[in-house]
């Protein structure tokens, strides 16, 4: 039980049925067509759908109270007796409802946003701090205002440590999630171009992310990109513990060496990480998470055990056999140019393949530079790339300037998806690596279900 309709009636004030009967509440649902176990539905108005037309299909499936918007008129159905709380906005109430919850169960929260790497980091975030706490964590990418808060609303009541990931399209909306949460630890992963169409810029962008520490007490550890010169301004707080290649980090990753399932990397305090994720990004992840364990007092035994024995949310840099024997980097979650070009360095730096081949597609939310930046991934392929074809509107720009730079490259952008899969085909072998890369909506993974089956 996470708490009871009693304790809500602290909280809602307004409310009719046999709410002060105490009874208990098992999870908090949005969605009506999921079956629950006695949950607390709340229903979300949206652009093009009211949540509370479904709660006819909520109460058949498991809800045993309710929050609803006092003017919109309560449907016959529902009994005398059953449990509505009536707010201003269900959203808004389901925002201070899941602060509420947060101080009841009283964790230590872990904040992480950033333009890349944050449900990745998330991940890692969790894996080594559940060797030691009761921890609780983001599930997938539940990182929105929704979301969150949801997340929030299902931890249990012994939850020692709630990780949680804070995503964002626009000013504003990290505060609200910082504030909600109120972190006593954050994390910036990174400043990319993801949101670069709502945001104007980088340094737009790095401002939204600096919003994490809205809700944070002014002594919480903020561990950050060291490298990242946009958010230089904060080296000189007291409680920032930068993190990065350069020397003048608090924490720097060096000796990073890649194989076909690893990474391994040494930090500047001597020790030696493995991670079974590729790329040197992914050692820096790895590094905010053992700034974390430091912060906790986690032991050096259980970091470096977690760390070799990840588990990831899938679609992130997948490294996968297919048919053939040939192999699969799926990394079709999402993209910006700083992630693909990430990504392709490396599918450079892998050994034992005779064909690399990089299949890209479109980028989104980049704005009017949309063009341009695609055209800057091209700066990250080299001859050491056997194929580039790309599928989409502006992932064309990518194909033609390594096409011209590039003759011995096979480069070919595609119209459809037939054809595509068409050209794959000749290289669908046990010498061969294939990396898919792309915005979530272009469904990539699509492509790799074709060459995996």
């Amino acid at each position: 039980m996470l708490f009871t309709t009693e304790w809500l009636t602290t909280i809602f004030t307004d409310y009719k049925g046999a709410a002060s009967d105490s009874i208990g509440i098992h999870e908090v649902a949005t969605d009506s067509r999921k079956k629950t176990d006695r949950s607390l539905f709340v229903p979300i108005s949206g652009d093009k759908f009211d949540g509370h037309d479904f709660m006819k299909q909520a109460f058949d499936r498991g809800a045993v109270a309710a929050l609803w918007d006092r003017e919109i008129p309560l449907p016959d159905f529902l009994p005398a007796d059953f449990p509505v709380f009536l707010v201003e906005d269900t959203l808004k109430a389901l925002q201070e409802l899941a602060g509420f919850y947060r101080d009841k169960v009283n964790p230590v929260v872990i904040g992480i946003t950033g333009s890349n790497g944050k449900t990745t980091t998330k991940d890692i975030v969790a894996a080594v701090v559940k060797t030691t706490f009761n921890t609780h964590y983001t599930e997938g990418n539940f990182n929105n205002h929704i979301g969150m808060p949801l997340t929030i609303l299902s931890m249990p009541r012994n939850t020692d440590v709630l990780v949680v990931e804070m995503g964002m399209n626009h000013a504003g909306e990290i505060e609200t999630l910082s504030s909600i949460a109120r972190p006593e630890i954050a994390i910036i992963t990174n400043i990319g171009e993801s949101h670069i169409e709502y945001l104007g810029s980088r340094k737009g962008i790095a401002q939204a992310k600096l919003e994490i520490v809205k809700g944070m007490k002014e002594e919480g550890p903020l561990i950050i990109d060291g490298d990242e010169a946009l958010l230089a301004k904060m080296h000189d707080h007291g409680n920032v513990i930068t993190c990065g290649f350069d020397a003048n980090n608090d924490l720097v990753v060096e000796d990073v060496n890649i194989s076909h399932n690893q990474t391994q990397f040494e930090l500047s305090n001597g020790f030696k990480y493995t991670v079974p994720l590729l790329g040197k990004h992914h050692a820096l992840n790895a590094t905010y998470a053992i700034a974390v364990a430091k912060c906790l007092n986690i032991s050096k035994e259980n970091v470096v055990r977690a760390l070799a024995s990840l588990e990831m949310t899938s679609m992130r840099f997948e490294l996968m056999k297919g048919r053939n024997d040939v192999s699969v980097i799926n990394d079709a979650y999402n993209a910006s140019p700083t992630s693909m070009k990430a990504a392709i360095d490396v599918v450079k730096q892998m050994d034992g393949f005779k064909n690399k081949v990089l299949v890209l597609g479109d980028i989104f939310e980049l704005g009017d530079e949309s063009k341009a930046f695609h055209q800057s991934v091209a700066e990250s392929i080299d001859d050491s790339i056997s194929a580039v074809f790309t599928f989409g509107n502006d992932a064309k720009e990518i194909s033609a300037i390594v096409g011209e730079e590039y003759p011995g490259i096979n480069c070919s952008h595609f119209a459809t998806e037939e054809d595509l899969l068409n050209a794959l085909q000749n290289y669908i072998s046990e010498d061969t690596l294939f990396l898919f890369k792309a915005s979530r909506a272009m469904h990539f993974e699509l492509f790799v279900e074709k060459v995996m089956d």
